[in-house]
């Protein structure tokens, strides 16, 4: 099983003399840490430890390792699916909610991200939980594009749910169509993850 991602306290630092890590020393341990835990061979057990993985060793601690790596990569991809997880972890009504409120304007992308009707709080936490499952069981694409699916019909609902409420809170309505935008963007991110991996060329 690959180690633990590398957290540069002062014990790791000491090994570079007391400086900090070169930039690119970085880069290189982010994308071959993606690159080991994905291609990584495993048995059902270790899978549900990888999908866990932010329980293990923390959000912040993925976060130093692969979330300044652009979105359109495999640390990258992988940072946003578990940034994703914990999302709905933190606040499963409101997933729920919003995802509820997409469905009937992103019908194809729901059956695509595969969650069960009604999307319920549980159901909405099953599906993240699915998509990393089919990561590290070899179905990286797949995977990417459920992951896509999830995020269109999110942004849908968002928007939405934004229009509703400018009516009462104008500035919250302006807050909730810029997520509505963030999310649309991270499901585009998604889609071109996905069309990368299949050409060979993630990275």
């Amino acid at each position: 099983m690959p180690r633990r991602p590398v957290h540069f306290g002062p014990e790791a630092m000491e090994e570079y003399g007391g400086l900090t890590p070169d930039p690119a020393d970085l880069v290189e341990a982010a994308h071959q840490s993606a690159a080991l835990v994905v291609a990584a061979g495993r048995d059902a057990a270790s899978t549900e430890r990888f999908i866990a993985l932010v329980d293990e060793v923390g959000l912040s601690t993925l976060a130093e390792l692969w979330s300044e790596r652009p979105a359109r990569s495999l640390p990258g991809v992988l940072w946003r699916l578990y940034v994703i997880r914990e999302w709905i972890r933190r606040d499963p009504e409101r997933a729920s909610r919003e995802y509820t409120a997409g469905m009937r304007f992103a019908e194809a992308h729901h059956a695509v991200a595969g969650s069960a009707e009604p999307p319920g709080p549980v159901e909405v936490g099953l599906v993240a939980d699915e998509i990393l499952r089919g990561v590290y069981s070899g179905n990286v694409a797949t995977a990417f594009d459920r992951a896509s699916a999830f995020c269109h019909v999110v942004a849908s609902g968002r928007a939405e749910l934004a229009d509703g409420a400018d009516i009462d809170d104008p500035a919250d309505g302006t807050r909730q169509t810029t997520q509505a935008a963030a999310m649309q963007s991270t499901a585009l991110d998604l889609q071109a993850c996905a069309r990368l991996w299949r050409a060979g060329e993630l990275r």
